[in-house]
Formats: C-alpha cells, structure tokens, sequence
C-alpha cells in the first residue's frame, strides 16, 4: 500500500477515528486504527465493540491495501510531521513507512486481516435532519444522560420519532431533559429507539454548525449516524425506558418567568462555597418580584436575589446548585418559566415569552433541613 495525501486531513481524520479506538483492549488490533486505500481515497476506521467510526478522506493512492497502525502513535506522528503532505507506505511485512519534507518514521503494523469486522446494518427506519439540529439537541439534553450501570437504558438517550417530529430525551434520576425539533424532509412513521450517552457525545464533537442534512439509521441493534465523509456506529439500548409523558406534571400552582442569564448569575455566585466534598443544596424562596437564594455549608454562607416575574407565595424549594445551573445553561431561550406546585414536587422549566423552542427541563426537589439556610 503506498498513499500521500494532506497532513491537515489526515490529523483530522485520525482525530475522528480515534475517538472509537480502544484505549486498552485484549485485541491488540483494536486500539489500532484500520487505514484502508484505493481509488484515490483513504478509509480510516475505529472500533471498540461498541461504537465503530468510519471516516475518509482524499489522497493519492498509488498503491491499494490495508493495514492497522496503533491509533496513540500514528496520530502523535502524523501531527508533528513538517509538511502539508505526508506520504505512507506499508511493505510486505507490514512495516509502515510514514515520510514529510525530511522527516521519517517505521513503524511496525498488524494485518488488517486481524481487525474485526464491524457488523452489518438491517435497516428499519431511517429519519433525517440537518447537524445544527442534531447538535443543538443533543447539547440541550445529554447532561441528563445517567451514569449509574444499574439501570443501562438510563445510560443513553430515548430518540422518539412521531411522524415528523423527533424528541429526545434523557433522565437520570434526579431530572429529566426533553428536546423536541421538527425533521427535515417528509416522514411518516413513528418508531423510537434508545442511543448510548457515550456515542452521543462523539457525535456531538463530530457534527457541525452546518445546514447540511445528516441520516440516522436505526437497525435491530445497532444504529448509524451518516455525517458527510463520516460513518458513526454504535449498539441500541434495550430495556424499558421511563414513561417520561407519565412522570412530568400536567398541572402547577405557581408560574415565575425569569431572565436565564441573571437567574444562571445568581445561582453561580451562591454556589461559590460549595463543593464535590459539601454537597449543601441552594434553599430557593419565591415571593412577589422575587427570588431569593441562599445557602450555607462548612465554608460559610451566602444569599443572594434575582427579580422575577410572579409570586410564590413565599414557597421554599431546595435544588442541587449542579442539576439547576445545567438546566439553565442549556436552555435555548432568553427568558424562561418555572412551574412550581410545593417544596418537595419536581420544577418544570419551560421557554419563557413567546419563544417557539420546544423544550423542557425537570428537577427534582432536594428536601431542606431547619438549620439549611
């Protein structure tokens, strides 16, 4: 196999791969990147069991074949090399020759013969939408997403698909976050399938800002998101997801519309004496025009008011500073709303105004002791 092409691509296409390549994996192959060349392109893939990513780029190949080169050490080299082009060669014994300006490298590969074959896909349903959309959902959802392996459906995030609406969805025990978009181009089923936390988050450093539309595949077990020249593949979750319509209240008894970003100000300054280690939740007071935070740990305390829109009636509420500030952070409108109905039921937030974003937020309460505040 003999190929060159631009260094700049290569770097970036590594990088991409490599994000599925085994770290530690008792198939050597597999924390190896599988590099594949023909017909003036190079395939580059990764692949851990779990997620596999394939992506290419163009070159000029001058001989065809495969090899797998460790991910770690091909991409540092790659990297570093002098040049804007970067030319690879890989001889009989799979030594492969990597050269720039007057750089040289050998370094030793593994028949691509070793690298396990990523699985075929039976294809089900398949939706699309353009990267900005599909970034912009998951961003607002994935810090939902849970991390406890006693419940794996819980691990990942609920894609549901009704018609030509797409909503997603992630809880974790303590909150819940819900994205809804409207899908590119006419679709007319209703399916939904459960996607691993971790493979969105490559699929989010992966997609763009672009208006370009991007396919999800979904299989009987396995899903595939198509991103221009890049293939991601990942397991589906099996399990039963939470009945989330079920579990977010239909009624409230209090509605505060708040400006995000001072709401977000408010909550950072008192979050200033806690910590990992003092874990002191943020008592929230709700009266007219106001609301007033405060909290006290082995650090000292704080308090502080940020204006509102509505009365609470003086209603108390405790929350996890962590689980409020992301919420906030990721809501996509300038103004929101919190339905509240008493200090130990969830808080749903909402987009404030007449913003069109579809989304909501829900946090459970934390239950406040007498000397909290």
């Amino acid at each position: 196999m003999k190929f060159s092409c631009e260094r700049a691509l290569l770097v970036s296409a590594i990088q991409v791969a490599s994000r599925a390549a085994a770290v530690k994996s008792p198939v050597p192959a597999l924390e190896g990147l599988l590099i594949e060349a023909g017909d003036d392109k190079i395939q580059i893939t990764g692949y851990d069991l779990k997620t596999g990513i394939i992506t290419s780029l163009p070159g000029e190949v001058s001989e065809s074949g495969s090899v797998v080169l460790n991910a770690r050490l091909f991409g540092e080299i790659v990297r570093k090399m002098p040049e804007d082009t970067v030319s690879i060669a890989i001889d009989a014994n799979q030594t492969a020759r990597i050269e720039s300006s007057f750089s040289e490298f050998e370094i030793l590969g593994t028949p691509a013969a070793d690298y396990p074959e990523l699985p075929a896909i039976d294809r089900q349903n398949a939706i699309s939408l353009s990267e900005k959309k599909l970034k912009s959902m998951i961003a607002q959802t994935i810090f939902a997403v849970s991390d406890n392996e006693a419940r794996p459906i819980h691990t990942g995030a609920l894609f549901e698909i009704e018609k030509e609406k797409l909503t997603v969805v992630t809880v974790d025990g303590y909150r819940l976050a819900l994205k809804r978009e409207v899908l590119d181009g006419e679709n007319s089923m209703s399916f939904n399938f459960v996607c691993p936390g971790t493979a969105l988050e490559e699929v989010q450093k992966i997609v763009t800002d672009s208006e370009d539309n991007i396919s999800i595949t979904l299989g009987s077990k396995y899903i595939v998101f198509s991103i221009k020249d890049t293939m991601l593949l990942t397991r589906r979750l099996e399990g039963d997801f939470l009945n989330y319509k079920n579990s977010i209240p239909q009624a409230y008894k209090y509605l505060i519309e708040v400006d995000r970003r001072e709401l977000i100000d408010s909550v950072e300054r008192v979050s200033l004496i806690i910590n990992d280690r003092l874990k002191s939740p943020i008592r929230c007071v709700f009266d007219e025009g106001v609301l007033k935070l405060n909290t006290v740990s082995a650090l000292g305390k704080a308090s502080d008011e940020c204006p509102v829109n509505g009365d609470g009636d003086h209603l108390e509420i405790g929350f996890n500073n962590r689980y409020i500030l992301e919420a906030l952070k990721a809501a996509p409108s300038e103004t929101v709303k919190l339905q509240l109905t008493s200090g130990v039921a969830p808080c749903v937030i909402v987009p404030g105004g007449d913003e069109t974003s579809e989304f909501l937020y829900m946090i459970l309460p934390v239950r406040l002791k007498a000397n909290e505040g």
